[in-house]
């Protein structure tokens, strides 16, 4: 349900906005997205694992949140971001 070590670092090369950057919106967005993206294929082999379930809810509120955030700072940005993630807004 985790990302693998080499998966989360090659989000964050994709999405840094400059060398070394982890914590800009773009990257967290960019883990979190893949985060969600595995347990919803989860859910489709363990429909009752509620627990996890109430996780799932809390990463994508919080990448709700961070997009929200990028939306208000730069509209380009926040363009530019769903459409390489694959989310519709």
């Amino acid at each position: 349900m985790s990302i693998t070590a080499e998966r989360k670092a090659a989000l964050i090369k994709e999405y840094a906005t400059v060398e070394g950057d982890t914590g800009s919106p773009e990257v967290q967005v960019a883990i979190l997205t893949e985060r969600i993206n595995n347990l919803t294929e989860h859910f489709k082999g363990h429909k009752k694992d509620t627990h996890s379930r109430r996780g799932l809810l809390t990463m994508v509120s919080t990448r709700r949140s961070l997009l929200d955030y990028v939306k208000k700072k730069n509209v380009d940005r926040y363009t530019k971001l769903i459409t390489s993630l694959g989310i519709r807004r």
